[in-house]
C-alpha cells in the first residue's frame, strides 16, 4: 500500500531494508493499518486512541547532541544539551540500521518543518508504527502531491520504539535515546513510543537553523485579529498557551511553534498537540470538538473498550494525555498558517505563589529579562511534607528545545520587539488571593478580558502603577474586571505573608538569572526585580 513515492528513495540515503515501504500515506489508510496491526482502537466518534507505554511524555534526560566541529562552538552545552561523541553516534547509527533492516513494514513521510516557503526545511521521517506516521504527518506541514515526486530530504528522523540502546556502546543513559547529529543531518529516536519526541526534534532543528538567518524561532501560540493584528503567546505547559490562542473571535495561526521573519509570523507545523486531561466542551469548545473527529489521534486517553466512549477526566494512563489533530479542525484556523509580524507579545505564567498581577506591561528590556527567565510555578507536589509551590525557570520558555545559547534568542527577540514597536505583556494565569492551597485560580473570564484589552489597544490608554517588586507597570482598572484582583497584595488576607512570599520569589528570579548576566546589556540587568523597601 504505497502512494506518492519520492524518486529519492531510502537506498539513495544508504538505508537498506527489505521491508514493505509505505510512502506518504494519508489519514484513512494509516488509521486502517494502525488498527489492523493492533496499534490502537477507534473510539465511538472517530478518533484513533493509542497508548504510549511507560513513556507518557518526553525523555528529556535521554536526549543528546553530537559534539563535533559543527556544534562545538554553536551549541549551548549543559543541562539541556548533553553531548554524545561522534564514535558513540556511529555505533548507534549502525545498530539502528541493523534494527531497521529487521522490520517487515516501514512508514515514510516527506514533510516540511515551517509554513513560510523560504524558511522551511525538508524533513523525512521513517517510522515502524503506522500511528507514528499519522502523528507526524498531522503535526508537520504536508507538501502538495506534485512536490513529493522529487522530494529530497535535508534532514531525516528515524523513530524505532522497539530499539533498545546500550549505554556502554552508545554513550547514553539507558535503553531510550534521542540523538541529534547536525553534521550528518540525522536524528535517531529509540526506545520510546511517545509521539511528541518527533515533533520536538523538528522544533529543536529549526531552533538551531533559523537564528543565523535572522529568524526568531519561538515556543509560542499565535493568532490574528480581524484587523490583521497578530499576537503571540509564550508560555510553558499548563499556562494556557493553547487555550488562550484558541479564540473564536480571532484566526489561529498555530498553538505551539512559530518563526518570526521580516515579513511574517509563520507556524512551524500543520497540526496541534493539545492536552486532553479534564478537557471540557464548556471551557474549550473548539479543542473539545476535535475529540469527536476522524483523523484525531488521542494518546493515553482512557476509553471504555466495550462502547468506545472516552473519559477525558481519567488520568489513570497519564496526566499528560494528548490529542494531535490537523490545525484546520479548529474552525477559525489560518489557511496559510501565517500572519503579519506581531503587534502584541504576551508571556504567560501560572504563578502558584500568587505574587504576580494578572497582567503587566513590559519594556523591551523587561521583556528580554522575562523571556530569558521563562518563569512559571508548579503547584505543591504529592510527596509527604511538600506544601510549597515550586518555581520553574525554562529559559526562552523552552530550554530543552534551544540548542544555541539563550542570549542568541533573547537578543534576536529584543531586536524584533524594538524594530516592530511591539507591545509586551506579562499575564499571570495562576493564583490570586494567596498561594496555591490558600488562594484560587485566576478566573479565565478575567484573563480573557485583560488580554482583549491589551490586544485591542484600549489597555494602553488607562492608568498604570509601578509594581514595587518587579518594576513593571500594572493597570489600575480595566473595564469588566474586578479591580481588586489587579493588585495581588490587596487580595491576600495576610499582607505580611504576601511580602515574605514576594521577597522569596524575587530572590528565585535573581538566583536563576545569574548565569545570563554576563551575556546581556545593562538595560536588561536593570530590569531584574528587587525586593520592595
Amino acid at each position: 500500500m504505497s502512494e506518492r513515492i519520492s524518486s529519492h528513495g531510502l537506498d539513495s540515503q544508504g538505508f537498506v531494508s527489505g521491508a514493505m515501504l509505505h510512502w506518504n500515506l494519508t489519514t484513512a489508510p494509516l488509521v486502517e493499518l494502525a488498527i489492523r496491526r493492533g496499534e490502537g482502537l477507534l473510539a465511538k466518534d472517530g478518533p484513533l486512541v493509542v497508548k504510549t507505554g511507560r513513556h507518557t511524555g518526553r525523555s528529556a534526560q535521554d536526549k543528546f547532541t553530537v559534539r563535533d566541529a559543527e556544534t562545538e562552538n554553536t551549541v549551548w552545552w549543559g543541562k539541556s544539551n548533553k553531548a554524545m561523541t561522534p564514535d558513540a553516534f556511529a555505533n548507534l547509527k549502525a545498530d539502528f540500521l541493523v534494527h531497521l533492516g529487521t522490520k517487515q513494514d516501514l512508514f515514510i513521510q516527506d514533510l516540511f518543518g515551517g509554513s513560510q516557503p523560504e524558511h522551511r526545511v525538508k524533513v523525512r521521517v521513517i517510522n515502524e508504527y503506522s500511528w507514528h506516521s499519522l502523528f507526524i504527518r498531522t503535526m508537520l506541514v504536508r507538501p502538495e502531491t506534485d512536490e513529493l515526486a522529487n522530494f529530497v530530504p535535508e534532514y531525516t528522523i528515524i523513530d524505532l520504539p522497539t530499539f533498545r540502546a546500550d549505554p556502554a556502546r552508545h554513550g547514553c543513559l539507558g535503553e531510550t535515546v534521542i540523538a541529534v547529529n547536525f553534521t550528518e543531518k540525522l536524528i535517531l529516536i529509540g526506545g520510546t513510543e511517545y509521539g511528541g519526541e518527533m515533533k520536538k526534534s523538528v522544533f529543536s532543528l529549526l531552533n538551531y537553523l533559523l537564528p543565523p538567518q535572522g529568524i526568531m524561532p519561538m515556543h509560542c501560540s499565535a493568532n490574528i485579529g480581524p484587523n490583521g493584528d497578530t499576537a503571540i503567546f509564550f508560555g510553558l505547559s499548563g499556562t494556557g498557551k493553547t487555550t488562550l490562542s484558541a479564540d473564536k473571535s480571532r484566526t489561529l495561526i498555530g498553538d505551539d511553534e512559530h518563526g518570526w521573519s521580516d515579513t511574517a509570523v509563520f507556524n512551524f507545523e500543520g497540526g496541534c498537540y493539545a492536552k486532553m486531561i479534564r478537557l471540557s466542551a464548556e471551557s474549550e469548545p473548539e479543542i473539545f470538538a476535535t475529540t469527536t473527529r476522524f483523523g484525531t489521534v488521542l494518546e493515553n486517553v482512557v476509553m471504555d473498550e466495550t462502547d468506545r466512549t472516552l473519559d477525558l477526566d481519567d488520568a489513570t494512563l497519564a496526566e499528560n494525555s494528548r490529542g494531535v489533530y490537523p490545525i484546520d479542525f479548529i474552525p477559525n484556523a489560518s489557511e496559510r498558517n501565517m500572519g503579519p509580524v506581531p503587534k502584541n507579545l504576551i508571556m504567560l505564567t501560572a504563578d502558584a505563589f500568587g505574587v504576580l498581577p494578572p497582567i503587566a506591561r513590559l519594556t523591551p528590556d523587561q521583556a528580554m529579562y522575562h523571556f530569558l527567565s521563562g518563569y512559571t510555578a508548579k503547584v505543591a507536589g504529592t510527596e509527604i511534607g511538600v506544601t510549597e509551590p515550586e518555581a520553574t525557570f525554562s529559559t526562552c520558555f523552552g530550554a530543552p528545545f534551544m540548542p544555541r545559547h539563550p542570549s542568541v534568542y533573547g537578543n534576536l527577540l529584543k531586536q524584533r520587539i524594538a524594530e516592530g514597536r511591539v507591545d509586551c505583556w506579562l499575564v499571570n494565569t495562576g493564583w490570586t488571593g494567596g498561594k496555591y492551597g490558600v488562594g484560587h485560580r485566576m478566573p479565565i473570564k478575567a484573563t480573557r478580558a485583560l488580554l482583549n484589552a491589551a490586544i485591542d489597544g484600549s489597555l494602553k490608554a488607562g492608568q498604570f502603577r509601578r509594581d514595587p517588586n518587579f518594576g513593571f507597570e500594572v493597570p489600575v482598572s480595566v473595564a469588566g474586571v474586578d479591580p481588586a484582583i489587579l493588585d495581588p497584595r490587596q487580595t491576600w488576607t495576610d499582607k505580611d505573608e504576601y511580602d515574605r512570599t514576594a521577597a522569596k520569589l524575587v530572590q528565585l528570579f535573581v538566583e536563576n538569572f545569574a548565569e545570563f548576566e554576563s551575556h546581556v546589556d545593562d538595560g536588561v540587568r536593570q530590569a531584574a526585580p528587587r525586593v520592595a523597601a
